[in-house]
């Protein structure tokens, strides 16, 4: 199924231009590959927010077992 996207000539253009630089034989090439790009960062991100997520659930979990600990950094 086909559909139909009204984007300004000047956007169109860009994205033209930028398809031919990478190599690209159209926009919709290069627009498959901005979505997977996107994903691949979307995807890193969530895991990287679940790793922050198990380091604070960690760190509370020490505080509540040992307490305040002295820190050589600070």
């Amino acid at each position: 199924m086909s559909q139909n996207l009204m984007i300004s000539d000047s956007l169109y253009e860009r994205l033209e231009a930028i398809a031919r630089e990478y190599g690209l034989s159209n926009i919709e090439e290069f627009i498959e590959q901005l979505i997977d790009v996107w994903e691949a960062r979307v995807d890193e991100l969530r895991h990287r927010r679940e790793a922050v997520q198990r380091i604070d659930t960690l760190r509370e979990h020490i505080f509540a077992e040992y307490g305040s600990m002295s820190d050589s950094l600070i």
